[in-house]
Formats: C-alpha cells, structure tokens, sequence
C-alpha cells in the first residue's frame, strides 16, 4: 500500500488533471471569463475534498473516474465560494492561495460571473455522466449537493457568518454556522464519494455522515488557530483577518489552548467511528490526522 504522503500527491495532481479537462478552455469565447475560471480554480488549494471524496470511495469501491467527476465539482463549488468571499461586499481580501485574488487579478465584475459560472459548471459536471449505478441515486446525489451548497448549507453559513461581525457567539451558535459554512461540502465530499460505490448499510452510513460533520468542524477549529497563528506567506492568505474584522471564532471564544484541545478531542472521536471500518477507513482516519497536524 503506498504511504500516505504518497497517495496525496497522486489524488491532488489526478484532481489538479481532472480539472484542466472540465474548466473550459481559455480560448473558448468567452475568453476573459474563461481564463478568469481557470485562474480560480488551477494551481492551487489542498484539495481537501476530493482527497476525502476518494477516501470515502475506498469504503464502497468506488471507481476512480466516478470520484474524479464528483471531486471536480466540488472544487468548482470551493472555488466560486472562495472568489465571492474574497470581493469587497464581503471579506474584502487580496490574497488567495499566494496569488492576487480574482476580483485583483481581472475586475469585481469578472469575480461575481466567476462564481456564477463555476457554480453552474459543476452540477453540469455531475449530471453529464454516470457517478452511481442507479440513475436515482445519481438524482439523490445531485440534491444532496445542492444543500449542502445553498441556503440550508454553505451560502447559509456564510450568512449567518456576516450576520455575526462583532458579536460573541456561544460555541452552539459557533458550532451551527461552521457545520453549515465549511462543513456542509467536507460532510457531502465523504458521503458522495461512498455513494459513488457499492451501497453501505443505515448504519455504515450514519456513522460516516458523523465523521464527515466533525472533520468539518475540525477543519474550521485548525483554519482559526491558523489564522491567529500562521504568517500570511504560510497560508497564502491574509493572516489575521477574523481578528482584524472581529469575527467569532474558536479562538476568540475558546484561546488557542482549548482550540487546540478541541481539534485533538473532534479528531479522536473521528477515528472511534471509523476504527469498525478497519483498513477500509484507512485513509480518512490519516485525513483526520492530517487536518489536525496541518500547518496551513
């Protein structure tokens, strides 16, 4: 079995591969738009979905190309969510994955019709192809992505998190927002990617869906102590900004001590729900490991 760093590195560049194929081309009219997409989306980023989306296809034997499809759409999701938080009606950021943001690089016109499209692109992405065996799986699946991507999901998170500038948050109401803001994709990367295999029992499901929503959280609690941490060269983005905007945080609620105590706590009840898997569930418990130890 190859190592963990290893098996990283491949589903990074077959995503990285996947995604120069599904964007169009820079030179199809309309060409600026185009390029601006391309811009947003390659290059970049820890591909954390889809490195869960093929983690969880490993519990079902699900095929390669199925999780490449599904993982390309959830990167188009990531990254129109990424260009519109950066523009100046909302977090008002320059910097993105060490690059000029899109709304810099191009207009804030171009950045608005960026998400717009990438959105699109990527349910267009999943219906254009089998991803299940069963045609109404394929439907459920394609629903299941749509909440976790609108209101009831990450465009609901993102609500309630410029709702809340400026206000202490309790870590219930912390908690809400994160599993609606940056947990709702995580949870669908694992539970699509399961869902592109064989079927899994309630039960085997259930409990996947648990470790999706606490990698999600967990994800957000390192993001924070990230943020209060780690220089902006590190991130690639500008460090300090949930401070400096005075955002409601794990830190800012909890200090990084206890933040840090949390993480570990969400980690290890993470890999108790996958521990029945065995080697099955191998690599998501290494994801959960990874995401808890990572440094940007």
């Amino acid at each position: 079995m190859t190592t963990f760093s290893q098996w990283m590195a491949d589903i990074q560049q077959r995503t990285e591969s996947a995604l120069d194929r599904a964007l169009p081309a820079a030179d199809i009219a309309p060409t600026r738009l185009h390029e601006a997409m391309r811009y947003a989306v390659l290059g970049g980023g820890k591909r954390v979905r889809p490195l869960l989306v093929h983690a969880g296809g490993q519990l079902s034997g699900a095929a390669a190309e199925r999780l490449d499809r599904v993982s390309c759409a959830l990167e188009m999701i990531h990254a129109y969510s990424l260009v519109h938080d950066d523009m100046p009606c909302m977090d008002d950021d320059v910097l993105r994955r060490g690059k000029p943001t899109v709304h810099v690089q191009f207009d804030e016109a171009t950045a608005l019709l960026v998400g717009d499209a990438l959105q699109t692109q990527a349910f267009q992405h999943v219906a254009d192809a089998p991803i299940a065996d069963d045609p109404q799986r394929q439907i459920a699946m394609i629903r299941q992505l749509a909440q976790a991507t609108g209101s009831r999901g990450m465009a609901g998170g993102q609500a309630i998190d410029l709702a809340a500038v400026g206000l202490q948050l309790s870590l219930a109401e912390l908690e809400f927002m994160h599993i609606h803001k940056t947990g709702a994709l995580i949870r669908a990367s694992i539970n699509l990617g399961v869902q592109c295999g064989r079927s899994l029992s309630d039960e085997q499901m259930a409990s996947l869906d648990h470790v999706g929503k606490v990698i999600g959280l967990l994800f957000q609690v390192v993001d924070d102590i990230l943020d209060a941490e780690a220089d902006t060269a590190t991130l690639g983005k500008t460090a300090g900004k949930d401070a400096a905007n005075d955002k409601p945080t794990y830190v800012s609620l909890l200090g990084v001590t206890r933040a840090r105590q949390l993480a570990e706590e969400m980690c290890q009840d993470a890999l108790d729900h996958l521990a029945p898997f065995g080697d099955a569930g191998q690599r998501l418990a290494e994801l959960a490991r990874f995401i808890v130890h990572r440094q940007f």
